[in-house]
């Protein structure tokens, strides 16, 4: 199947809750990924911070004809430092080949989670 997508996504508003109040259930958000090609993607993510430098974090995979679940709470930057909590941040996702992006968080902060979702912006 030929690549449908876009090789480069913006997503301008993220956050990775402190806070979770759920033992069953925490904080979290995904970079969703998915690619409907048949070669598989190499996804390259740099975090960008409102008072530090970007960080570029550890290339993550999409295989062909399957979608990923990029867990922002189980990324690692090259020196195997997590992405920071309660930190305003935002991302820039380049694939190898043509990709759809979404992003999600689920915040469980006050309890019961609250979910939101919007598709990445591309390039």
């Amino acid at each position: 199947m030929q690549h449908i997508g876009k090789q480069e996504w913006l997503i301008p508003d993220m956050y990775y809750p402190a806070i979770t109040a759920s033992k069953n259930y925490v904080s979290h958000e995904s970079i969703c990924v998915l690619n409907v090609g048949d070669t598989d993607a190499d996804i390259q993510i740099t975090l960008y911070f409102e008072t530090r430098e970007p960080v570029a974090l550890r290339t993550a995979q999409c295989a062909a004809r399957r979608t990923h679940h990029i867990r922002m709470d189980k990324q690692t930057d090259i020196d195997g430092n997590p992405v920071p909590r309660g930190v305003p941040y935002a991302a820039h996702v380049l694939s190898s080949v043509p990709v759809v992006v979404q992003y999600s968080r689920a915040d469980t902060t006050d309890g019961p989670a609250s979910f939101m979702t919007t598709m990445a912006y591309s390039k």
